[in-house]
């Protein structure tokens, strides 16, 4: 289901819960949501549809990859990033590590641990902000 963009910082700026199987459900509409605005948008986290659990997807080189209780165990290369975010109106500057060494759960619920460079390190960084109540 195609959820409307959640706009308001107070709710934004609340921490999230950790994620657990009774939340699957989310991820599909996170699927559904960020395919209705792939013109500017490559990733979104749960509570951009109004569910403050700590559910990311990303934009993965073409595939949607969603991502629960993400959490970054190591990283490196920082730098200043200009981001944008459909919850908030304008760009803002970011700090952003080019390399990161990322812990989370896929869809299955099961432990994974992978590394991801680049701008699809930078979108997960932008999306565990959300889910830390962090607004760039």
């Amino acid at each position: 289901m195609i959820r409307p963009i959640m706009k308001d910082p107070i709710f934004l700026s609340q921490k999230s819960a950790a994620a657990t199987t009774a939340d699957l459900p989310l991820a599909q509409d996170l699927r559904d949501t960020l395919e209705a605005h792939r013109e500017g948008c490559v990733g979104m986290a749960a509570n951009m549809i109004g569910a403050a659990k700590r559910i990311i997807i990303f934009d993965d080189k073409g595939s949607a990859t969603v991502m629960f209780n993400p959490e970054i165990v190591k990283c490196s290369g920082a730098y200043e990033a200009e981001e944008g975010c459909l919850s908030l109106p304008g760009t803002r500057r970011a700090r952003r590590y080019r390399s990161i060494k990322l812990q989370y759960q896929n869809e299955q619920f099961q432990t994974r641990l992978k590394t991801y460079t680049g701008f699809a390190a930078q979108i997960i960084q932008h999306e565990i902000d959300h889910c830390n109540g962090v607004l760039i």
